[in-house]
């Protein structure tokens, strides 16, 4: 959908921003640019939609030659969000989002019908349409301004640092309901970002970019992170890869281990043995449809003769098959008994995470 072909990007005072960049974007991809300051992420962004004319080289947009059709038509094709929304504001929201199609003079009743649907689209309540941008939080200005991207469906959007201006929490729920856009409207979309965690997450590829416009490696986050290119590479991502890898992986990739689990109609003396034969110093006790009930040390045991007598310990953290890795290793840390316990649907027992099985998948 998008390739640059040795583009390059010098500006009149001899600053090399971008240096023979050779990139594709696939159709559907969302291609993620990162790296130090001066790496021309931004500058390679904007010469996407000719807000910055490259000095050499050429680049495609869906197979045409981007450079010989005019920026205006080249823009209606492409949807642009930048950090803070940059939204009017002197505009309400309904208004915001209607820009383009306005520009393009569509009726005002199609503008409309697509102004709510796209506010339902990106999770932006109905009252909001009438309010101005200086009303809304950070997070509703940022759905908005993707919102207002998305307007005349372009199948093409580009993103500089979409989510860098709100606070941490806010930006995690805008990453999710990003992916989750994207799900449905499967749109080709470059993103800049400083932040290596965040280019994990958004990315299906990544370019790591070094100053000058160098592109060092351009590689999915699982192959970034198992091989990068070069120490640059190496050093950028931060000495926490194995700990990113793990956020790439769901538990439900990995086969449980059943663990040391009893039912409540156990008694203790079972329930030790239970423990014994696992090598565990506690049981895991389930009832009759395998709910999770808790759970007990051995050194609990030996004050009652059946489980149903003791007063069960719960687990501070569980995960479930969509988590990450990196959930379950943040719930063995939080454990009392140093595993993660996986649950199903209505709370049912499905076994435990351990270290040994997060230490193979690091190994991979």
């Amino acid at each position: 959908m998008i390739t640059f072909d040795g583009v390059t990007k010098r500006f009149s005072d001899g600053t090399v921003a971008v240096s023979e960049l050779d990139l594709e974007v696939d159709e559907g991809e969302v291609v993620v640019l990162v790296g130090p300051s001066g790496c021309g992420k931004t500058t390679s962004l904007r010469i996407v939609n000719r807000m910055v004319e490259p000095t050499s080289g050429r680049l495609y947009v869906n197979g045409e030659d981007a450079l010989s059709i005019a920026p205006h038509e080249l823009r209606r094709g492409i949807g642009y969000v930048i950090q803070k929304a940059g939204l009017f504001p002197h505009r309400t929201v309904q208004e915001n989002i209607a820009t383009v199609p306005r520009l393009l003079k569509w009726e005002e009743q199609r503008t409309s019908d697509r102004v709510h649907e796209l506010m339902e689209l990106v999770g932006l309540p109905s009252y909001t349409a009438q309010r101005y941008p200086h009303q809304l939080s950070g997070g509703q200005q940022q759905r908005v301004g993707v919102a207002r991207a998305l307007a005349v469906d372009p199948p093409i959007m580009l993103m500089d640092e979409p989510f860098g201006a709100v606070d941490p929490i806010v930006r995690g729920h805008l990453q999710e309901e990003f992916l989750r856009l994207q799900a449905e409207v499967r749109k080709t979309i470059v993103f800049v970002t400083h932040d290596v965690d965040e280019a994990i997450t958004m990315g299906d590829r990544i370019a790591v970019l070094n100053v000058g416009g160098v592109l060092e490696q351009f590689a999915t986050p699982g192959e970034l992170l198992a091989k990068p290119a070069n120490d640059f590479v190496a050093d950028f991502l931060g000495e926490e890869r194995g700990l990113k890898r793990l956020s790439l992986r769901k538990v439900s990739e990995v086969t449980a281990e059943r663990g040391p689990m009893v039912e409540d109609s156990a008694s203790a003396a079972e329930a030790a043995r239970v423990a014994e034969r696992e090598d565990a110093d506690y049981v895991i006790v389930v009832d009759g449809d395998r709910r999770l009930q808790g759970w007990a040390s051995v050194a609990d045991l030996g004050t009652a003769s059946r489980l149903a007598d003791l007063e069960l310990q719960q687990p501070r953290l569980y995960v479930h098959a969509e988590n990450s890795l990196r959930a379950a290793l943040n719930a063995m840390v939080s454990s009392h008994v140093g595993v993660a316990i996986r649950l199903g649907p209505e709370g049912t027992y499905e076994g435990i995470v351990t270290h040994e099985i997060l230490s193979k998948e690091l190994l991979l």
